[in-house]
């Protein structure tokens, strides 16, 4: 399932940019609680070493950052396991062992042994075993949740997506906290309506404005953030839905999204090869299932109580 294995293992195996092994202080320090549970600094910095090491030594800026962005995930993955734990599908023990068994008879012809597999993964055998659970519980919770219905109305939703269908799109951007109030939202919607009406009466071009009001490092581009899409970039789910339905030059009210409110114009569209609902099913429960699992974590963080206290 996409992106489910990345969630579950990444905490051990993450292939990104790398920093030096940072200075810390005590490795017990907690960081993070969620509903109750620790993580500690040795555990994030475990896993920040884990990373291949970079040739600059990293300010404290970048170490902290970096340090977020594992606590971030770790979070994340606790919450699911949680989840996984008091509410989740039941799975037999000895379907884990049968995979255990298997991937232990698939590693000898490498001549590997599966304590060598789990070193290289930074995991216990439990662990490996706990993993393999958490897949397992998460696809069948997929199954239970997914229709064949389901199926089809998500597909019919996201075409653009499976017709492999890009835009390329602009955007001016005023940028917003997470937690900002509403009055701060209202008042980014009127400066970019008001915006929008002068590009709409020609007073302006969107580059122009982009350069001189869009808070984000495309504004010098005007506003230009490339070929985008429809899922599964680094691009807001509403930003991505809103520019997927706009014509060519043609300009969006204002969206928000968790980084602020932004006004968009798609300049091109390339339109994808229909794609059909039967030989595109393994490709659709891939996608379904990654939505369902952030549906998922959504409610657990709404729910959770979560405390982040990264020195």
């Amino acid at each position: 399932m996409r992106a489910i294995i990345l969630s579950i293992l990444a905490l051990s195996v993450f292939a990104t940019a790398a920093l030096a092994q940072p200075s810390r202080p005590d490795r017990g320090t907690k960081i993070a609680q969620v509903n109750g549970a620790t993580i500690t600094l040795g555990e994030v910095d475990d896993v920040l070493r884990s990373r291949p090491t970079s040739l600059t030594v990293p300010t404290a800026v970048q170490v902290r950052q970096a340090r977020l962005d594992i606590v971030t995930t770790m979070v994340d993955d606790m919450l699911l396991r949680q989840f996984m734990r008091e509410q989740g599908p039941k799975v037999d023990a000895t379907i884990i062992d049968k995979q255990v068994i298997a991937l232990t008879d698939g590693l000898k012809p490498q001549n590997r042994t599966l304590e060598d597999y789990c070193k290289g993964l930074n995991l216990s055998e439990k662990q490996l075993r706990e993993n393999m659970l958490m897949l397992l519980q998460l696809d069948q919770y997929v199954k239970d949740h997914t229709t064949e219905a389901d199926m089809k109305n998500y597909f019919e939703a996201n075409r653009a997506y499976f017709d492999k269908t890009t835009v390329r799109v602009s955007h001016i951007v005023i940028r917003l906290s997470p937690d900002a109030v509403p009055a701060e939202r209202e008042k980014a919607k009127q400066k970019l309506a008001a915006i929008r009406a002068e590009l709409l009466v020609g007073s302006a071009t969107f580059a122009e404005r982009a350069k001189e009001r869009s808070q984000c490092p495309s504004a010098p581009q005007g506003g230009d953030i490339g070929i985008v899409h429809r899922k599964f970039q680094n691009v807001d789910e509403a930003f991505a839905k809103a520019a997927f339905a706009l014509k060519v030059n043609e300009l969006s009210l204002p969206v928000e999204t968790e980084f602020g409110v932004h006004l968009i114009k798609v300049t091109e569209r390339q339109e994808g090869k229909p794609a059909e609902l039967e030989k595109s099913l393994e490709d659709i429960r891939d996608c379904y299932a990654e939505d369902l699992r952030t549906a998922l974590l959504n409610q657990l963080r709404k729910k959770a109580k979560v405390e982040i206290t990264l020195p």
